[in-house]
């Protein structure tokens, strides 16, 4: 699957017609984006065309790297307009940028592009008073999306809650009002970002940006949640999700947020359980928490959980957070890693217990004699105490590698 970003809602005519306005009257190409720098009103062409604004006409967005290098000019906290420089690499000519502000909120960047870098006062001033225009008409629009926004959060949030009587209603409700329709498969998927609160806004509209795309797809209807650093995206369908499209959608939405977001937000995904029925919709969400709570502590994972796919982590995983520390590592498991030699005999411990203590597998997945295999799981069992052909102690010790793997450094951030 080519990840390719959603395009911005299209622009009200209202907010078309002000766009025509200014361009008309500056000879300029002008466009509207929206704080993401995507698209959502544009104007003729006035010969001052470059290849971003060809693509974006044409693909409904700029391309990633274009994107990346606008939002890096840090335009989405400038009080006042400027101008951005072009770069020939990413086909791009110079623009002047005014942020869209309306009491206090950012609403969109209006884009004017000035190949010269210089504008005229009467420009400005015309430029300035579009602006106001624009903002206002933006900020009535916003109002409306926000609120259609918030009917769907409270309808998601409520259908995966722990109430049995409000996910009832909530079934009720979605139902009366079409944003639910008959299907016979849940999958939920929840994200979580690590940011403060500077970022909290952005984040949020980073997150719908990377989530919208698949409220209404082709195989499946959605409700989409934004809360805070957290989204949930609760889908039905009308057969289960391919193993494969589950991956490829999850790549997706991490692909978006890296192209929107600074890496320090550091965005993991977790995907639910595939259940039948609206009715275990809660299920499903309280398995991509844990889900994501593996993203975030298994490096392995590449920021994406899969709650089919973690086996018995998914139990340990279900631990509280203060209880996740070094102490649950079984004593015969740290004695072996503080031994000499400790890093090389657990590791050959690890690939025994994981063959399922199969002699052959184990010396050939570690390119070893059987004889030197042997010898270390002698050792192994001098060390420890434990018999590897003891069910009860292989567990033990399976289970104490499987508590260090979530105790890696790089899985310090709780979710």
């Amino acid at each position: 699957m080519t990840a390719r970003l959603q395009r911005a809602r299209p622009g009200s005519p209202e907010l078309q017609a002000l766009v025509d306005e200014l361009a008309e009257r500056l000879g300029r190409s002008v466009a509207v984006d929206d704080p993401l720098v995507r698209m959502v009103c544009t104007s003729r062409h006035f010969g001052d065309e470059d290849p971003v604004r060809i693509g974006t006409l044409l693909q409904g967005r700029a391309d990633n790297a274009a994107i990346r290098y606008v939002l890096a000019q840090g335009v989405t906290r400038w009080t006042r307009p400027g101008f951005i420089d072009g770069r020939d690499d990413l086909g791009l000519l110079p623009r002047y940028v005014v942020p869209l502000r309306e009491r206090g909120h950012l609403l969109g960047l209006l884009l004017v592009v000035v190949p010269e870098k210089t504008l005229g006062e009467q420009e400005i001033h015309a430029i300035t008073r579009a602006a106001e225009a624009m903002s206002a008409q933006m900020y009535g629009e916003q109002i409306t999306a926000d609120t259609r926004k918030t009917e769907e959060r409270d309808l998601a949030l409520a259908l995966v809650g722990p109430d049995v009587a409000a996910r009832t209603a909530a079934r009720r409700r979605g139902t009366k009002t079409a944003l639910l329709g008959p299907a016979e498969h849940v999958l939920v998927t929840v994200v979580r970002l690590a940011c403060g609160p500077e970022l909290l806004r952005r984040s949020e509209a980073a997150l719908w940006a990377a989530l919208e795309g698949y409220r209404q797809t082709r195989s499946a209807q959605g409700l989409v949640a934004i809360d805070k650093e957290r989204a949930i995206l609760l889908q039905l369908r009308d057969r289960p999700p391919h193993p494969d499209e589950v991956a490829a959608q999850s790549a997706h939405i991490l692909d978006e947020l890296r192209t929107f977001l600074d890496p320090s937000v550091a965005p993991v995904v977790g995907v639910g359980g595939r259940h039948t029925g609206l009715d275990d919709a809660w299920t499903s969400y309280e398995q991509a928490l844990v889900a994501a709570r593996a993203a975030r502590r298994l490096p392995a994972l590449n920021q994406i959980g899969d709650w089919e796919l973690l086996g018995e982590l998914a139990v340990l995983l279900q631990l509280p957070e203060h209880a996740l520390t070094p102490s649950l590592v079984p004593k015969p498991l740290r004695t072996l890693t503080e031994a000499h030699g400790g890093d090389r005999l657990r590791d050959t411990l690890r690939c025994f217990l994981e063959h399922a203590g199969s002699i052959p597998k184990t010396a050939q997945t570690l390119g070893i004699h059987r004889t030197s295999l042997y010898y270390r799981l002698r050792q192994i069992q001098e060390i420890t105490g434990l018999d590897l052909d003891d069910g009860a102690h292989r567990l033990t010790l399976h289970l104490g590698l499987r508590i260090g793997e979530l105790l890696a450094p790089d899985a310090d951030r709780a979710l």
